[in-house]
């Protein structure tokens, strides 16, 4: 784990000392040395504000507040970055988990912990509010920057870009290079449509992000072989929600503007039965329009633990099919003419080939 990653503030909140001290003992052994354990909830919002916190650890059901009313009172402050709230409980009912993820949790662990489990959700929550944290700190700096630094701050952006793509990837099935052939596929089809060269490069660094929500998804549902529960399916599709939080309100950069877009809107379709707002038609950002078809071309022509790869004249039939339900019809016509050039781009970055970068 990175040294950045093991020096972040974590905030551990349990009535029970004896889960207290367990937390401890997971976080400390993995190396993390700046725990602030409280077993009264009531000191909570105070503490917050008294130290930085990069990430609390809340537990469900405790006297004088429970973790709904603590999270309340944290929102209540209207911090800019508030940390991310992870939360813990022995209650895994349906309604108790959509109530945390609406009351704006980024994920919930069941107790008993597991070990492992409860490492890798922190470390992905770090990663991510970290990046985020960065972000919020160079925009001081990038109103000071003089014109001869545009293209290293640009830079900077891209990097970040990629660490949180990493992020999600690292909890998916996906690879880096189905994230390189859906960017270069998405950049390909906006200048087919006319899109200028900067906005054609925006695309290309803000689609990797498309699935970054899945960060906040639970292993047990994100890496399920078999066919998702209705419920499981449910929790799944938040994935587009929790991504666009983690990107909201950047309204300075255009980077992360468009990336917020494309994570919130990829999954709509055209006749209005995606989600997560069941958009219909041109009310879909066009940039999610275009990063739904280059992302699903991809996934479909490539092989994944869970399924064999289709074949190209199988995948093309499917977006024809789709076109006017699933997808822009009007893009898949140019999709189709661009065809070759995205077989190009298969072929320079296959799968075992994704050391590519971006």
């Amino acid at each position: 784990m990175k040294p950045e990653i093991k020096s972040a503030h974590i905030l551990l909140v349990d009535d029970e000392p004896a889960n207290l001290k367990l937390l401890q003992k997971i976080l400390q052994g993995e190396g993390f040395v700046h725990l602030t354990a409280i077993s009264d909830p009531r000191l909570v919002a105070s503490t917050y504000q008294q130290q930085r916190v990069d990430l609390i650890l809340l537990d469900l059901n405790m006297p004088h507040l429970d973790g709904f009313a603590v999270m309340e009172q944290l929102f209540a402050l209207d911090q800019p970055l508030l940390a991310p709230i992870v939360m813990l409980t022995a209650q895994a009912q349906h309604d108790i988990m959509l109530k945390a993820l609406t009351l704006g949790a980024r994920d919930f662990i069941t107790k008993p912990f597991h070990r492992i489990e409860l490492l890798a959700r922190v470390r992905n929550l770090l990663e991510a509010h970290l990046a985020h944290r960065f972000l919020e700190q160079r925009k001081a700096v990038l109103e000071e920057m003089v014109a001869e630094r545009t293209q290293e701050l640009n830079r900077s952006h891209q990097k970040i870009v990629r660490l949180l793509a990493k992020a999600a990837e690292f909890r998916d099935n996906e690879t880096g290079a189905h994230v390189l052939r859906m960017s270069h596929t998405a950049s390909m089809l906006a200048k087919r449509l006319g899109w200028d060269e900067k906005q054609c490069e925006l695309l290309f660094y803000a689609s990797p992000m498309h699935d970054v929500g899945k960060i906040g998804i639970s292993d047990t549902i994100l890496l399920k072989p078999g066919r998702l529960t209705p419920e499981e399916r449910f929790i799944m599709e938040q994935h587009a929600e929790i991504g666009a939080r983690i990107l909201e309100e950047h309204h300075d950069n255009e980077l992360l503007q468009m990336a917020y877009r494309i994570a919130l809107s990829h999954h709509e379709k055209w006749d209005g039965s995606g989600y997560p707002r069941g958009l219909k038609g041109e009310d879909i950002p066009i940039e999610g329009r275009i990063a739904a078809i280059a992302d699903v071309f991809d996934a479909l022509t490539s092989t994944r633990p869970y399924k064999r790869a289709w074949p190209i004249d199988d995948a093309v039939n499917f977006l024809k099919e789709q076109a006017g339900k699933h997808f822009d019809p009007n893009l898949v016509e140019h999709f189709l003419a661009i065809l070759p050039e995205v077989l190009a781009i298969r072929q320079r970055y296959a799968d075992e080939d994704s050391d590519g970068d971006l």
